[in-house]
């Protein structure tokens, strides 16, 4: 299949592109095999940090090893960080873990957002100057589960720290509608019907600065379909 990444990143030139691998293994032919995430970005990129998610062992289903972008970007309105991942498809166990990951990701950039920097920080060190690690924030992947499912459930459950919740983008402009389907569309061999397992969630500081979100679900060009988020300038 080649190099995917560096395809991508070639038809997007005007991105930046931040890759994070959670398989990497020898390849069959030489080299490296990858499965990961891939963020392209046409706003600046500050700080990048690719997150291991859970991985508990459950022999009972095949599984793997999966991974988290976390990158802050700059815009007109001040700095924000932008996720993105693929949580296991087979293991609710392994699910449920890496939903766990992805709040405590959440509550402790809250918790380094209301702290700011160090005492005694070295700025003069481009390994221990003080970054913006902003608590604002967009999650979205394919998170392998349902709406209504446990993990869907917890993901969008309080958190016991101030202001490090998750907020479903899709139930904030559309309430009362259900979720459109992102997978089973456009004849792609599964699932065996249409559902939603692909979302976009925000921070809570960001709950009222979400315009829209769309599925794009005419294009037959993945398993899955695009998913538009529109946050106000």
């Amino acid at each position: 299949m080649g190099d995917q990444v560096a395809s991508l990143a070639a038809a997007f030139p005007d991105h930046e592109a931040v890759f994070a691998a959670g398989v990497d293994v020898p390849a069959p032919g030489g080299g490296r095999a990858c499965f990961g995430n891939l963020l392209l970005s046409m706003l600046p990129v500050q700080q990048v940090m690719r997150h291991m998610l859970p991985y508990p062992a459950d022999p009972a289903v095949p599984g793997m090893q999966r991974s988290c972008i976390e990158a802050v970007v700059a815009t007109a309105q001040g700095k924000m960080r932008v996720m993105t991942t693929h949580l296991e498809y087979y293991s609710a166990r392994q699910r449920q873990a890496q939903v766990g990951a992805l709040r405590a990701i959440q509550e402790e950039a809250a918790g380094h957002a209301a702290s700011g920097p160090a005492a005694g920080g070295k700025e003069d060190n481009p390994v221990f100057a003080h970054r913006e690690r902003p608590v604002s924030a967009v999650l979205c992947g394919d998170f392998n589960c349902e709406p209504g499912s446990p993990e869907y459930v917890w993901l969008a459950s309080p958190s016991p720290v101030p202001g490090a919740g998750w907020r479903d983008a899709w139930s904030l402009v559309r309430p009362n509608a259900p979720h459109a389907p992102t997978v089973g569309l456009n004849g792609a061999d599964w699932p065996d019907r249409p559902y939603c397992c692909d979302f976009f969630w925000v921070s809570e500081d960001l709950a009222k600065q979400v315009v829209d979100l769309k599925v794009e679900a005419t294009t037959a060009a993945s398993d899955h379909q695009p998913v538009i988020l529109v946050l106000r300038d």
